[in-house]
């Protein structure tokens, strides 16, 4: 347990672990996302930055002015991050999003443990010295599931900051997930990885900057104007989080075959890690679950979409080098997409570049149907996630809004 970070001297809940905080750890998250970031390096953010940032984001917000009806409503003057400034800025993003995932797994393991109680009671398993250490007397399943949460809290941060430090070494700017973190979204940028995306390419320094700088306020004006996405997105993941379930005898299987095989050391916590990363004991999906993640999955992808769309018609006439910057941006998404591995790890979920540019496409028939209020069409399904298109749904963009839209003359149908 010591391997874990409970230690005698830290009292029996151990760290994190005190009823009613959260399981995962701000502290924790940052720490391992730090650590990571420190053997990638992160150079710091100079004027001359913050001036070519500021006039990309300057001209993408006029070139997206007429594309969309989501209007400009803040403006930032920090347009220009480094990687551990968006680092630092949404560890609570990433925290509020994955605490229901991590509660799941504490509910279904405290199910087992319930029904295993009187196993957890029985004085021959239990630790006389731990229980001294403890200051409890009594360590049965009540007692133990305080250091089980704290276990697991602390298992679940690490890795997630772990994560958070690798995308703070590949994204471009602060929407570049994709998905709403910030309770206040601006367009930011961020240079040293926007340089490294753009080496090799031959193409304007300028004109590079442009094009991420329109990725970056087309996703910041729509998650400006869409409040309900991020707790909708957090429903989703609670919902999945909730239908986690444990199959002891599959675990011991597992464990067996993968001890006997040498993959798993039980005494070793990175071993432990590295077999829950690699899905090792990752449980069969529920039909609630399946249905969850076939809606996050939608939702991300429609948001992808949408931006590759509106940056599509914000640069069509004007981004002599937009061919070029797009097929980068595909390739980049299909070999290491930022919430692509971030899913994958905790849920299993893998968001397909394919239905990503169905999606892209989708918005833009959406928008093409109607010469007149293609703009207003296309973002009004924004208002509400019952308006957004299902994946069954994107294949034919006409039959949809037309079995959707409630005509402006209803005497036809008198």
């Amino acid at each position: 347990m010591s391997g874990f970070g409970f230690l005698p001297n830290e009292g029996f809940f151990g760290v994190g672990a005190t009823p009613g905080t959260p399981m995962l750890q701000t502290q924790i998250l940052r720490d391992a996302a730090r650590k990571y970031l420190a053997t990638h390096g992160d150079i710091p953010v100079g004027k001359s930055d913050v001036e070519k940032i500021q006039e990309a984001i300057n001209i993408a917000n006029t070139w997206v002015e007429n594309c969309t009806q989501f209007p400009l409503t803040t403006t930032n003057s920090d347009v220009a991050w480094s990687r551990r400034d968006w680092l630092d800025s949404s560890i609570t993003g990433w925290q509020k999003l994955v605490e229901p995932l991590a509660e799941g797994m504490v509910s279904a393991l405290t199910k087992v443990l319930t029904e295993m109680g009187p196993q957890f009671g029985s004085p021959e398993i239990a630790d006389p010295d731990f229980i001294e250490n403890s200051g409890t007397s009594n360590f049965g399943v009540d007692a133990f599931l305080p250091v089980m949460r704290g276990f697991m809290g602390q298992l679940i941060a690490t890795q997630l900051g772990q994560s958070i430090g690798a995308l703070s070494v590949s994204i471009t700017g602060s929407n570049d997930v994709a998905i709403p973190l910030f309770e206040n979204p601006g367009a930011r940028l961020i240079p040293q990885n926007v340089a490294a995306w753009g080496a090799g390419l031959e193409i304007p320094e300028q004109e590079i900057a442009i094009y991420l700088a329109l990725r970056e306020v087309s996703a910041q004006r729509l998650f400006a104007h869409t409040p309900w996405l991020s707790q909708y997105i957090r429903d989703l993941i609670t919902a999945y989080g909730k239908g986690i379930t444990v199959d002891i005898q599959s675990i011991q299987q597992q464990a067996e075959t993968a001890m006997s095989s040498g993959e798993l050391d039980i005494t070793n916590p990175e071993s432990i890690n590295l077999a829950i990363n690699q899905g090792m004991f990752q449980p069969e999906q529920s039909p609630a679950q399946a249905a969850a993640l076939g809606k996050l999955e939608i939702t991300l992808a429609l948001i992808e979409g949408w931006i590759d769309h509106i940056t599509t018609l914000s640069a069509a006439e004007r981004l002599p080098s937009l061919s070029a910057l797009q097929e980068t941006q595909r390739r980049s998404r299909i070999e290491s997409a930022p919430t692509q591995q971030l899913f994958a790890s905790l849920l299993g979920l893998e968001v397909s570049p394919r239905k990503m540019r169905e999606c892209a496409n989708f918005w833009n028939e959406i928008y093409k149907i109607s010469a007149d209020s293609g703009i207003e069409i296309r973002d009004h399904r924004w208002e509400d996630p019952s308006l957004l298109p299902t994946s069954d749904d994107l294949a034919d963009p006409a039959a949809f809004l037309a079995s959707t839209t409630v005509p402006d003359d209803l005497s036809g149908l008198i």
